[in-house]
């Protein structure tokens, strides 16, 4: 019998040490995985972030858009209207498109010689919480609909989400976040462009097509 209590006294030792050594290091686990802040500029702010098992970091850019969330999520959303897109996009062919449900599409993103231009299928997912008025937009690879062709270089390693929330009135709040792996061996220079500059744009684009009018 005392051989049994020993036991149960032991392990229980072992329990409240280990929940207690969890608890220390998980002040450290969050500042490993939080975002930092790297550039601001007019309002807009961009972080990145080191991620588990990942050579890149991804990005996240936020930024407070004067127009009614309904505005800002119907621009977004409506892949047949890219003007406002990433101005290295050269090229985008709708492969399939239901409003505010999901989208297919094909795109080539235009790089400065002698990098090689990359291209990407993607599939597109729109969620809308009707109770919070939360709208999320998410983008994944889409693979085998568009054969791979020679001169570009196809990135597989990718997802993009917009969330779009009304934060008063005629005012967004606005997320961009994503990673993107480009494949193939490029500048650091290209890199920083894929993940600072990029979402800075393509933000900054879109507070101009709707704070305009």
């Amino acid at each position: 019998m005392l051989c049994i209590k020993y036991d149960i006294m032991r392990k229980s030792l072992f329990l409240i040490i280990l929940i207690f050594c969890l608890h220390l290091m998980l002040p450290w686990f969050l500042e490993a995985q939080s975002w930092n802040l790297i550039k601001e500029k007019n309002g807009i702010k961009i972080y990145t972030r080191k991620e588990d098992g990942k050579s890149l970091k991804s990005y996240k850019g936020v930024a407070d858009i004067k127009a009614p969330a309904e505005k800002v999520f119907a621009l977004i959303e409506d892949v047949n209207h890219t003007d406002w897109w990433d101005k290295n996009i050269n090229m985008i062919r709708i492969i399939l498109y239901e409003k505010n449900k999901k989208a297919q599409y094909y795109l080539v993103y235009k790089l400065p010689w002698p990098v090689t231009d990359r291209d990407l299928c993607v599939d597109v997912t729109v969620t809308i919480d009707l109770v919070t008025g939360l709208r999320v937009i998410t983008a994944i690879p889409l693979p085998d609909v568009i054969t791979e062709c020679e001169g570009k270089i196809r990135i597989k390693d990718y997802k993009q989400t917009w969330t779009v929330q009304s934060a008063g009135k005629d005012l967004s709040h606005v997320i961009l976040e994503g990673y993107v792996d480009p494949a193939g061996s490029i500048p650091d220079w290209v890199s920083n462009m894929l993940i600072v500059d990029s979402p800075l744009q393509v933000i900054s684009s879109i507070r101009q097509q709707l704070e305009k009018n």
